[in-house]
């Protein structure tokens, strides 16, 4: 329910309106990202130095999880090998699509969400850009190993995880601003005075 000129008289604030609210939404998917995106760095650069030259996987949790180095050209699960320069075109493009998505960004679990995904997505990309054998060619680094699963890396998880969270959003119906997608249907359904 709405008052004049567009207050609320519900006290409902998930207008997606409130300045604070997208810059705190904005901080916190830079700070997710920063954060997630310096995880997958340092996490490849110590499995590199300490995990090079090694046969056998290195049990953290007995055989549920090991570590053991991987060198990945393709997508996830090392399909599309043959495809990795179109590989690095696609992480780019998503990573400006994230840009410009969390210029909307409002609410709080999109905020996370899209972090977590621009972390992924430009942790992956940056190995693909840097690693051998060569730019837009590089071999992304994996190193964590669970029984019957492929290996993976922090830039994995993140990249899930974001999958997640922006689904449960779509189907909460949560938009980027906070606002819901019935509070839209709603609005365009009534008569204008």
């Amino acid at each position: 329910m709405q008052a004049a000129r567009g207050a609320s008289l519900t006290g409902d604030t998930t207008t997606g309106s409130d300045p604070s609210r997208r810059t705190r939404a904005r901080l916190l998917l830079a700070g997710v990202a920063l954060t997630a995106y310096a995880v997958d760095v340092v996490s490849k650069v110590v499995a590199v130095e300490q995990l090079e030259g090694r046969a056998e996987p290195v049990p953290v949790v007995g055989e549920v999880l090991q570590l053991t180095l991987v060198r990945n050209p393709g997508a996830a699960f090392g399909t599309g090998t043959q495809f990795t320069v179109a590989l690095s075109v696609f992480a780019a493009v998503a990573a400006v699509v994230v840009l410009v998505l969390a210029r909307r960004v409002r609410s709080t679990l999109w905020a996370v969400g899209l972090g977590a995904l621009l972390a992924g997505v430009l942790g992956n990309l940056t190995d693909r850009l840097l690693r051998e054998p060569g730019p837009m060619r590089g071999h992304v680094v994996d190193m964590f190993l669970l029984p019957n699963w492929p290996v993976f890396n922090v830039a994995d998880v993140c990249i899930n995880a974001a999958a997640a969270v922006i689904l449960v959003q779509a189907f909460r119906g949560i938009r980027l601003d906070g606002t819901r997608e019935s509070d839209h249907r709603a609005d365009e359904s009534e008569p204008t005075a």
